[in-house]
């Protein structure tokens, strides 16, 4: 066993397609920063609210006012810097850093496609993308590669199925495969697009997305992997993630996984698409093919390997953490984010804080429009730790405002997956009772269905 993962290590092969994948990663990381910027939300989620939700353990990461515009600007520069492969190492820390923290500032705009952007930025600090075909080896040779160890094509295979696989894993669900939901309440909506809106009305279609859904994120890595079935896996890759791109609010990560997906392909795909980006821009591509193999040096090589593997070890084991909570994930949400579960359920809530005097009984009512913004209501309305985070903070605004001995109590109702909206959290506990932590949040009221599956 040793002496094959010795082998496997030393193994080699082209380093074509980790530069096409950073290019690629780069400008799209680009365009997304850009178009963030365009539309306007970085003033509208980042600087016009009043509060923002914190990770837990993460409260130090806060929006910078009107210099949050300087962190994005930082985040795009970095992103371009990868993408031509100058000053390498600097560009993707940099990027790393500050897409994380952006990212950070506010879990109302969690998405798992952030997750996997980070996380995938964290792995390409370790990977030498920059070894062909980048401006590090155009003007230092003695940084030009040709050849990268196998390893190092490898990793980003495995992250890329491991996403996949966990999101079909997922869908092993009752709500998703024997109810189609939440599809069928989303897919109805869609009546307006062209060719495709009367279909979405039909019930078959639900449960055929649902099922081909789930067939697909369980399956794709293992067919992207096989030679034979790579280029008709790939065709599944383009029309499923346009589809979804079609059909549902997911910005630029369908176009990411798309591009992705092309480092399954062999290197000579790589080398006739840095062939036409060298006709393109007029670039010498012959002044990288040198034959030389990039090498890990022992102490860097030791360090890389021993950090990835315990990232791996981590991708692979922390989206079962919710095995360590009572109740239904669904429900509780108690271990869901960071775990691939990529829209599996549509949830609405309703949240009445009331604010009480407990010596004197005196009470009132807060209307969360003067506190938060729409999406942050409708986030916080369904989501435990945001209730609990609110509450918090309704109880420092309303002391500083001279209030005393006071107590927080909401009154919430919830529906999930086509379900009647029943109690959410109990009513007669007083919120301030309890801290954000990882503990199980016993206010949360049982769950008065069930759901099977992973």
């Amino acid at each position: 066993m040793q002496l094959s993962l010795s082998k496997y290590l030393k193994k080699t092969t082209e380093a074509a397609p980790l530069a096409v994948f950073r290019l690629f990663f780069g400008f799209m990381m680009f365009a997304s920063i850009v178009r963030f910027w365009l539309n306007g939300w970085i003033e509208k989620l980042y600087i016009a609210p009043k509060f923002f939700f914190s990770y837990y353990g993460f409260e130090w990461v806060k929006p910078l006012g009107d210099f949050t515009y300087v962190l994005f600007i930082l985040c795009g520069i970095a992103a371009l810097m990868v993408a031509v492969g100058y000053k390498y190492r600097l560009a993707i820390i940099l990027f790393f850093l500050s897409f994380t923290y952006i990212e950070l500032m506010d879990k109302t705009t969690y998405l798992n496609h952030y997750y996997f952007i980070s996380i995938l930025s964290f792995l390409m600090i370790f990977l030498p993308a920059n070894a062909y075909f980048s401006i590090d080896a155009w003007r230092n040779p003695a940084r030009a590669f040709q050849k990268v160890p196998q390893w190092c094509i490898d990793a980003i295979k495995l992250l890329l199925g491991i996403v996949y696989f966990y999101a079909g894993l997922a869908k092993i669900n009752s709500d998703w495969l024997f109810k189609a939901m939440p599809l069928k309440i989303w897919l109805p909506s869609k009546y307006d697009l062209p060719l495709l809106g009367d279909l979405m009305q039909l019930e078959w279609v639900h449960y055929a997305f649902s099922w081909s859904g789930m067939l697909y994120d369980l399956f794709i890595p293992f067919l992207l992997l096989w030679k034979r079935t790579r280029f008709v896996a790939f065709l599944m890759v383009i029309v499923f993630h346009v589809l979804t791109r079609v059909l549902f609010p997911i910005g630029m990560f369908p176009f990411i996984m798309i591009v992705s997906a092309l480092i399954f392909f062999s290197p000579q795909v790589h080398h006739r698409i840095l062939d036409f980006i060298s006709k393109w821009f007029s670039i010498s591509k012959q002044r990288f093919d040198n034959l030389k193999t990039y090498q890990f040096s022992g102490i860097k090589k030791d360090i890389s390997i021993v950090v990835l593997s315990v990232f791996f070890i981590i991708q692979l084991l922390f989206p079962w953490r919710y095995l360590l909570y009572p109740g239904e994930l669904f429900w509780t949400e108690e271990g869901f984010r960071f775990s691939w579960r990529v829209m599996l359920m549509e949830k609405a809530g309703y949240a009445q804080f009331k604010v009480v005097n407990a010596e004197t009984g005196n009470r009132f009512y807060v209307d969360n429009s003067d506190f938060l913004t729409p999406f942050q209501e409708k986030q916080m309305s369904f989501q435990p730790d945001f209730i609990l985070q609110y509450a918090h903070f309704l109880a420092d605004h309303f002391e500083k405002d001279g209030h005393e001995n006071i107590e927080i109590y909401v009154e919430n109702y919830v529906a999930l997956n086509g379900r009647k909206s029943t109690p959410y959290i109990d009513p007669e506990v007083n919120l301030l009772n309890f801290a954000d932590s990882f503990k199980h949040k016993t206010f949360i009221l049982p769950f008065e269905d069930e759901i099977k599956g992973l």
